[in-house]
């Protein structure tokens, strides 16, 4: 059984996923690009030096890359009083904790990002570590941010709690079992074939099954 729970942040505990959509969405109109909103949502979850290229090439990352970015920051800064956190977040955080695994959270997101929707979570007295954009040089999914979330609380057996297919692409390179949750819009077949190794539609439904999972506790 695992005794370290790695959590995403964005689309896995907070509502954020579509407000991420929409900031790029706009960001790239900045620069007068128009890629459809369903391309960049199957980005979304990935970090943001990979997603201009995933969405628009690798021609528009090297000519407009730095300044979409910068522009999605401020796009974003606009829509994030907006987020709310997922239903069930905290009881699902709680429920992990009581049952003796430490809780980590491995995001990619700005470090003002993170700590705003941990300030909604209100789960710092249940967190031994966590992560942001500063802390790894790759972001998912790359595994690098798993692999320092891990490091963070001392190695040990780490199952990966996420929404998107990058999550579990970058659990799989670290052997690492993975949960999905279909609250960042990504479909149970495509977080299954990414690795998940179980799917549940909510977090209450994963709390609620938690003795089923790697996440049963000692």
């Amino acid at each position: 059984m695992a005794d370290v729970a790695i959590f995403d942040l964005d689309g896995t505990l907070v509502d954020s996923t579509y407000h991420h959509a929409l900031a790029w969405y706009r960001a790239f109109r900045g620069q007068d690009l128009t890629p459809p909103l369903w391309r960049i949502h199957r980005a979304i979850g990935m970090g943001g030096d990979r997603l201009v290229a995933a969405v628009c090439g690798q021609e528009v990352e090297d000519r407009y890359g730095d300044d979409v970015r910068s522009a999605w920051e401020s796009r974003f800064d606009e829509l994030i009083d907006e987020v709310s956190v997922l239903d069930g977040a905290r009881e699902l955080v709680a429920a992990v904790h009581q049952r003796g695994l430490k809780v980590v959270i491995a995001s990619s997101g700005k470090p003002a990002h993170v700590e705003h929707y941990l300030g909604l979570l209100d789960i710092d007295d249940l967190l031994a570590a966590s992560t942001d954009a500063e802390d790894a040089d790759a972001s998912k999914p790359a595994p690098d941010l798993l692999q320092v979330a891990l490091d963070r609380v001392g190695g040990g057996r780490g199952v990966c709690i996420g929404d998107a297919t990058w999550d579990f692409e970058a659990a799989r390179t670290l052997n690492m079992p993975g949960l999905g949750v279909l609250t960042g819009g990504f479909s149970e077949r495509e977080l299954l074939d990414a690795g998940a190794g179980q799917v549940f539609h909510s977090l209450p439904e994963l709390t609620a099954g938690l003795d089923r999972t790697p996440l049963a506790g000692r």
